[in-house]
């Protein structure tokens, strides 16, 4: 059993459907960590949760990167600890500068609500290590600031590196224009860094991991990141 903190800023809406996930579905020991804590209590798995950490005011993510619990998380990162952004937790990585680029305004300037289609680009990831090459997960967004933009050095290194995890595609794994719901940068839905320890995506697998739900794709995810953390 591995030790994951889930971090709760003012503002975050997502944190108990994380912790529901990795509790109850996949039977993993979980810490609430409030944004103020200084302390990650010990935890190998970080995890920052969408929402609306301080109501997205000046940029999604942008105050929540100033939260005091942020520079633990920094610096933890940085000695190869496991940390994973989604939604809004994805935005502030991008914010403290843990994962390459950044996050924009979706092309239509309005907030998205649906379920999309997404695809692994990598085996070499702890986040995508368990998931088909082939098969397109169907997992929701909800996001207003989701596009994806690094510039083209930085793509290419990234593309490289292997540091694309996932990107938006139609239901039978084709990337088109069609299937970017938002404008992002080669169809981009998740990305990490060079180190490959922290991961952050827009889609919400925590969603998407429980049959109840009718859809248990997100919970590959997870089976990824269980079957290659040791505790």
């Amino acid at each position: 059993m591995s030790k994951f903190g889930v971090v709760i800023f003012p503002g975050s809406n997502c944190d108990q459907d994380m912790i529901y996930v990795l509790r109850n579905i996949m039977k993993q020991e979980v810490v609430e960590l409030w944004h103020k804590d200084t302390d990650l209590q010990g935890c190998d798995f970080i995890v920052l949760p969408g929402g609306f950490s301080y109501g997205d005011y000046l940029r999604s993510g942008a105050i929540a990167r100033f939260s005091p619990i942020m520079e633990k998380i920094i610096e933890f990162a940085n000695k190869g600890g496991y940390v994973l952004g989604v939604c809004n937790g994805f935005q502030i990585l991008c914010e403290a500068g843990l994962v390459p680029g950044a996050l924009l305004h979706n092309n239509e300037r309005k907030f998205i609500c649906k379920n999309v289609y997404i695809k692994a680009q990598t085996k070499d990831s702890l986040v995508t290590s368990s998931i088909p090459s082939d098969k397109a997960l169907k997992i929701p967004i909800a996001h207003g600031e989701g596009k994806y933009y690094a510039d083209t050095e930085t793509l290419k290194k990234m593309n490289e590196n292997g540091q694309i995890l996932f990107r938006y595609c139609d239901e039978n794994g084709n990337t088109t224009e069609e299937s970017n719901p938002n404008g992002a940068t080669e169809n981009i839905a998740g990305v990490c860094n060079a180190g490959k320890n922290v991961f952050g995506m827009m889609p919400h697998p925590e969603r998407a991991s429980d049959k109840e739900l009718n859809n248990s794709d997100g919970k590959l995810i997870f089976e990824s990141i269980l079957n290659l953390v040791k505790a």
